[in-house]
């Protein structure tokens, strides 16, 4: 799939939607925007090997998002640092609902917050369990769910989530804007036995030289295995990993509304 400067109107389900002006590379300049201070680590490709993205790979990035919301949702293991301990968030992301769901776990101090937990764009559920399953039930129990707000800065946790919300989009970003504002390509690696390219995402918007706070772990076709994005005040990145097992459908817990 190769995306261009005239992208369809029509989205991947059908529907007619209106074109968006200068989307170009807002979707990926987004997550960096979330992500700061990133500090890589663990085989992430060669940083020497740094050099300009060619059409093929610009391709590949700016679709690798579109496959995840072609897909409908992914699995999802999401490690998140922390001096207390760290979080391991195991659930899944449907990218056409916008809605992810799973399981926590944590070590050290963090562990008190193991449980079952729902989160939107703008709204977290936790459900607390003194002894949280491995994987979380397919259908989130009925009652026992704490709401609160998205935290939008200060909570290492409800960053993750909402770079892991926003690695699916209904349409590519712009292929030829994205070498333009930073992206590059670092290096190849291998995870789950899938050979990758690791690539860096554009900058933030009005944010020059901010394009390695994310980067990206991508196949051949587009299809995105890891993520890795640098959190506030964490001198290690938090990690998204992506299954490639079938995908099964969140079920929005109490007081929670998909978007579709």
């Amino acid at each position: 799939m190769k995306s261009r400067r005239g992208l369809s109107r029509r989205a991947a389900d059908g529907r007619r939607r209106r074109p968006k002006l200068r989307w170009a590379v807002a979707g990926l300049a987004l997550v960096a925007a979330a992500a700061t201070a990133f500090v890589l680590v663990g085989n992430g490709g060669d940083p020497g090997g740094r050099r300009a993205l060619t059409p093929d790979e610009a391709n590949r990035l700016a679709i690798t998002r579109f496959r995840n919301y072609q897909a409908g949702g992914r699995a999802v293991t999401i490690t998140v640092p922390s001096a207390a301990g760290g979080l391991v968030v195991t659930g899944s992301v449907d990218y056409r609902a916008e809605i992810g769901y799973g399981v926590v776990h944590g070590t050290g101090r963090d562990a008190s917050g193991d449980g079952l937990i729902q989160w939107t764009a703008g709204t977290v559920l936790v459900h607390p369990m003194a002894d949280a399953p491995a994987t979380a039930p397919p259908s989130p129990p009925a009652s026992g769910w704490y709401r609160r707000p998205l935290q939008k800065a200060g909570s290492s946790l409800d960053s993750a989530l909402a770079i892991a919300l926003g690695l699916g989009s209904d349409r590519p970003d712009n292929a030829e804007l994205l070498p333009q504002n930073g992206a590059a390509r670092l290096g190849h690696d291998t995870v789950h036995g899938h050979p990758v390219d690791v690539m860096t995402g554009p900058d933030a918007r009005a944010r020059a030289g901010t394009a390695d706070t994310v980067r990206y772990w991508i196949g051949s076709d587009g299809t995105m295995y890891r993520v890795q994005a640098g959190v506030a005040s964490e001198s290690r990145p938090l990690v998204i990993d992506f299954g490639t097992g079938r995908y099964t459908p969140v079920r929005p817990a109490p007081g929670i509304t998909p978007t579709r």
